[in-house]
């Protein structure tokens, strides 16, 4: 399994809008960072998780020509905003891309995306397939097998996911017990870790290194990081030794 990170930044990315802080003017490519997403290519298959506002960007970065699932953790903007640009790969692929989310992220996309849900629809605009996933039942795109993990975002359910050894979770800052023992035994555990500081809806730098040395995972990446976080490379020399700063471009073999 190999997991390409197609974006490491929080909502509004690094560098921010008008923005001249010291993260920001860094020219340190690993301090700019699109949205949070991943892609993970298993079994012949690509699968993203999220499509943000950097969606058609970082699908021309990486050059694949097709896409076998756009998987959604939440219906947050900086998540969704990308839905839109799907439409290269249904022109590409001559079908409707699988879309897997749960009954509340199709509610926010209806009012999003109206148009694509439409009963007469313009020519042109993105054609999905959607299946309905739920936080206690695992899920499957073809042959790979999928298992929610739910996680709150301050008081919003999101999901994390787990692919066999690998875990992505995002946009958190409360883990139950029953949902840790779902993360308990991968080998690999993505985590948001937002800035230094404490946040009311993610976790903090500290936070995650506390659940990384309570998951115990062989290796652990940080992403979803804010420019309030710090400079990347000064930020990871003090990491312990298995836990590393995503950066966009990332790719790691599970």
């Amino acid at each position: 399994m190999k997991i390409t990170f197609l974006g490491t930044g929080t909502s509004q990315g690094v560098p921010l809008i008008a923005c001249d802080c010291t993260i920001c003017a860094s020219n340190n490519i690993r301090d700019k960072r699109l949205r949070s997403s991943i892609l993970v290519q298993v079994d012949d298959q690509n699968i993203v998780i999220d499509s943000g506002p950097d969606f058609r960007q970082q699908m021309l970065r990486t050059g694949i020509k097709h896409l076998d699932a756009l998987v959604f953790t939440h219906a947050h903007k900086d998540h969704i905003a990308g839905m839109d640009d799907i439409r290269g790969f249904n022109f590409a692929m001559k079908k409707p891309i699988d879309v897997y989310c749960t009954s509340k992220v199709v509610d926010h996309m209806k009012r999003e995306f109206h148009y694509i849900f439409e009963e007469i629809k313009y020519p042109g605009i993105p054609e999905v397939d959607i299946h309905l996933i739920q936080n206690d039942q695992n899920f499957f795109v073809g042959k790979t097998e999928i298992q929610p993990i739910e996680v709150k975002h301050l008081n919003m359910k999101v999901l994390g996911f787990r692919f066999d050894k690998f875990v992505y979770i995002t946009d958190a800052n409360f883990i139950s017990d029953k949902e840790k023992e779902k993360i308990k035994g991968c080998e690999v555990l993505v985590l948001n870790a937002l800035r230094i500081e404490t946040h009311l809806s993610h976790f903090s730098l500290q936070e995650a290194i506390a659940l990384v040395n309570e998951i115990k995972p062989k290796r652990a990446f940080f992403t979803h990081i804010s420019h309030q976080l710090g400079l990347h490379d000064e930020i990871e020399k003090d990491l312990p030794p298995n836990i590393r700063l995503a950066y966009d471009g990332l790719e790691i073999e599970v």
